[in-house]
């Protein structure tokens, strides 16, 4: 059993009595800590109109390096929202999908990418946006 089950958590729910993502002890928080990840947000963003290879993965999430996209997908996959899949053929073949608790994460992730570039010229005023992608803030009289 994969502890996105319903049953497993009913039936264990941890240390606590509720899942409160405020309290210290609660597992919640990291699945949070991954799907709340700039590249874990965009990879299953990508991933939401289906399975894509590596490549292709990182071609479509601009700036992302070989390393950290690898670290994000074993991450993601870690935690249940990826799914991996080798095909044996020469060369090998390998594509990422979502899982069904990944797909239940895709719709809230693109409420807030949405909001996100809806919002960035009101939250970030007096941004100065420099050549390596970093905001930075201006200078204030």
């Amino acid at each position: 059993m994969s502890a996105s089950n319903p049953e497993l958590r009913e039936s264990n729910p941890g240390p606590h009595e509720s899942h409160d993502v405020y309290q210290a002890d609660c597992p919640c928080r990291m699945l949070l800590d991954v799907v709340a990840n700039k590249w874990s947000a965009l990879a299953i963003g990508v991933l939401e109109s289906g399975p894509v290879r590596f490549g292709e993965l990182k071609q479509r999430l601009g700036g992302v390096t070989p390393k950290v996209l690898t670290a994000t997908l074993r991450r993601l996959e870690t935690a249940g929202l990826v799914e991996r899949e080798v095909f044996a053929e020469v060369p090998p073949r390998v594509e990422y999908s979502l899982s069904p608790l990944g797909r239940s994460a895709a719709q809230p992730l693109a409420a807030l990418r949405s909001w996100a570039e809806a919002s960035l010229d009101g939250a970030l005023p007096a941004a100065d946006t420099e050549a390596d992608g970093r905001a930075t803030q201006a200078p204030r009289s």
